[in-house]
């Protein structure tokens, strides 16, 4: 089963021609929770059946790809996201400061 996931990656990769770094690793019943994963640069399959083992290869594939293209907008908003807590911070301790020298 290693060597047909190998071989649906490698064509995976020259179909797509993306992710040339990935590895692909069978690990069956490895996670009773997930039929897989990727983890740094490999993609852990941990279905036993080999038509489910596929299919959740392509899953992770495309998955590991789109995450990457995806990556940006998160960072963006995530930075946006901490300037407005700064800014909403700011704004709250000067209204408390002065609510406290009305009171």
């Amino acid at each position: 089963m290693q060597a047909v996931l190998e071989a649906e990656l490698e064509r995976l990769k020259r179909i797509l021609q993306v992710g040339y770094e990935l590895k692909v690793r069978w690990i069956p019943n490895g996670n009773k929770e997930l039929s897989g994963e990727v983890k740094q640069e490999t993609i852990f399959i941990y279905e036993e059946e080999e038509e489910k083992a596929l299919e959740t290869l392509k899953h992770e594939f495309l998955d590991y790809e789109i995450s990457k293209v995806i990556e940006p907008y998160r960072e963006v908003t995530n930075k946006l996201v901490t300037l407005l807590n700064e800014k909403a911070y700011g704004m709250k301790e000067k209204l408390i400061q002065k609510m406290c020298q009305v009171i």
